[in-house]
């Protein structure tokens, strides 16, 4: 019997079962996927944001101001890359001034620090490439960006070399209320544990259900994005967002930690949460906002596009509640979910205690986790070096990414293993150039098949049904 279970691993989740880890607890993480941060994780903007749009004295505000100020420290801890780069949220007419003028007192409000209201002639210092259109902006300097996979498998990761175990491929289907707490099943097989959390993402309102608990419903969001090759990464040093509205902040621009160009998310409610599709009227809008955000925007050097779903809950801000003793919803947690997750996973151990949950140090916890990928920004000596050690690291796998075996294979060994292509990718970057994946994939197989000891027409792209090879070709009829 374990103390909690975490349902979802997610970015939430994630922190939640560190969190939980760090207070002594035997925690077990179960999730419905063939991977962690497959979820809205995946597919986010990988913003930090500094905490000026949501309103005062809402969950929102309370724990992005706090998540934000903690994240810098958990990213260092973690081996995951962080940027304070700063946003801005700019302004195209009188209309907008005024609401960027309304996020600076609720910023300040919020607790943010050094925010500032700038005109055109500072605006366009500092981000020379800004739309021709935009005449003033709100500017938060410790707005920041994080890789959100990253971050994901990271604290996953140092959960479970602390103690805590990942069920993958558990999709949850009912829960029973026991004398000792609760039992978790998945079909026939179950889990047990005093406490649950749950952190379902898009389904944690059909997880509260399966307790009673009906207070709320969380509907799909969907955000389309395109990124753009690496040589675009240095048009924009900010992340540059738009006036926000109620459906969210508009379509952004904004370089990513790994040095590309990131454009979108549109923002539409539908029904189907496992609707994930790409559309043409979705790209079109990204195209025109972004144009009108930064000049000279080459689309033509888009490498992938994706669509995110996001858990927009129906209360207007986070949903963290206690329904029954030992159960916590942490529901609802759409953006600035991912900046406030250190948070959120505090409160979580805050709220256990006060329920009376004895919650001890553990003495044992070893927050750090050596970084998962890099070995391309070292110097030549320090790459020598490794190499004398180990020579599957003198191999380079992806060429795009720059990307060797050694990395491959040292993220296939740790904690979380992934199991097929597509998780090997958001460990190590390799297949994520411009190739996709065309000369690498083929080799990450053999290397995946190798160390799972599996035949290498069982490597899958992302689990159950994505097959990538059946045969050789010589033995097709």
């Amino acid at each position: 019997m374990f103390d909690a279970v975490v349902i979802g691993a997610g970015v939430v989740g994630a922190m939640a079962a560190r969190e939980l880890t760090k207070n002594g607890m035997k925690v077990c993480v179960l999730e419905r996927e063939n991977d962690v941060a497959m979820g809205a994780t995946k597919a986010n903007s990988a913003i930090v944001h500094a905490g000026f749009d949501a309103k005062e004295g809402s969950l929102k505000a309370e724990l992005n101001v706090k998540g934000s100020v903690m994240m810098e420290q958990v990213a260092k801890e973690l081996g995951v890359k962080y940027k304070r780069n700063g946003s801005l949220v700019i302004g195209f007419n009188e209309e907008d001034k005024k609401t960027v003028e309304e996020l600076y007192e609720r910023g300040t409000k919020n607790g943010v620090k050094n925010l500032e209201v700038i005109d055109r002639a500072r605006l366009k210092e500092i981000e020379p490439n800004i739309g021709d259109g935009a005449i003033c902006a709100l500017y938060a300097p410790t707005g920041a960006i994080i890789c959100p996979y990253e971050l994901t498998l990271a604290a996953i990761g140092n959960a479970m070399d602390n103690g805590a175990e990942l069920k993958c491929n558990f999709e949850v289907s009912a829960i029973e209320k026991t004398d000792n707490g609760y039992k978790v099943y998945s079909g026939e097989d179950f889990v047990e544990a005093e406490i649950v959390i749950n952190a379902a993402g898009l389904y944690s309102d059909t997880i509260a259900s399966m307790i009673g608990d009906n207070s709320f419903k969380v509907t799909p969001r969907r955000g389309e994005y395109i990124l753009l090759d690496r040589e675009c990464g240095n048009l924009t040093s900010h992340t540059i967002f738009r006036t926000p509205s109620k459906m969210g902040k508009g379509i952004l621009v904004s370089p990513t930690v790994d040095g590309n160009l990131l454009t979108g998310p549109t923002s539409v409610n539908i029904e189907d949460k496992e609707d994930k599709d790409t559309t043409a009227e979705g790209f079109a809008h990204i195209i025109k906002e972004t144009f009108e955000n930064v000049n000279n925007v080459p689309f033509n050097k888009t490498i992938t596009s994706f669509c995110g779903l996001r858990a927009a809950g129906d209360t207007g801000d986070f949903i963290i509640t206690s329904p029954s003793k030992g159960f916590i919803n942490l529901a609802g947690i759409e953006s600035p979910g991912l900046s406030a997750s250190p948070a959120i996973a505090k409160k979580v151990t805050d709220m256990l205690k006060e329920q009376g949950y004895t919650l001890e140090e553990n003495k044992d916890f070893n927050p750090i986790r050596e970084p998962m990928h890099g070995f391309k920004d070292l110097s030549v000596e320090e790459k020598n070096e490794i190499i004398k050690k180990d020579k599957t690291f003198g191999r380079i796998i992806c060429r795009c990414e720059t990307v060797t075996e050694g990395e491959i294979l040292r993220a296939i060994r740790t904690n979380p293993r992934p199991s097929d292509l597509d998780g090997v990718k958001r460990r190590t970057r390799a297949q994520m150039g411009r190739c996709q994946g065309g000369f690498c994939s083929p080799y990450i197989m053999e290397l995946l098949a190798k160390e799972n000891n599996i035949s290498i027409e069982e490597v899958t792209k992302s689990g159950s049904g994505s097959i990538m090879i059946t045969g050789k070709t010589k033995d097709a009829q």
